[in-house]
């Protein structure tokens, strides 16, 4: 797969709750939760998976809940230029989160979220 999927996040109302219930159901190992990010919690993967983390939606996505998959790109303010000439919507910018993490988010046509993420190795 050219740009495999490499991330995902689950976004709602209560992170707390949310990392509980996948915590239990699934024995997901996670990261303290991050206050400063909405409780974002990071799920260790174990070598095994995908990351992902869960979290509590902002203001900033619009608070609701949703489940997003983070595709690896190399440039993704190039994906994103793609994505909106073949009918889709930016819905964030190009964001550096971390030092060697940017993401970007967009709604297909059928207004699902998908993230772009580039990972610069450390």
């Amino acid at each position: 797969m050219a740009n495999p999927v490499t991330w995902f996040e689950i976004i709602g109302k209560d992170a707390l709750a949310l990392q509980k219930f996948y915590g239990d159901v699934f024995n997901w190992k996670l990261s303290p939760p991050q206050p400063e990010m909405g409780n974002y919690s990071m799920v260790d993967e174990e070598g095994h998976g995908i990351g992902g983390g869960i979290g509590a939606g902002g203001d900033e996505d619009g608070g609701g809940s949703r489940v997003t998959i983070y595709i690896e790109v190399d440039d993704p303010q190039a994906y994103l230029d793609k994505v909106t000439q073949a009918g889709g919507t930016m819905l964030m910018p190009v964001t550096n989160v971390t030092e060697g993490v940017t993401i970007a988010m967009f709604a297909d046509p059928e207004g699902h979220v998908i993230g772009l993420l580039q990972a610069t190795p450390s």
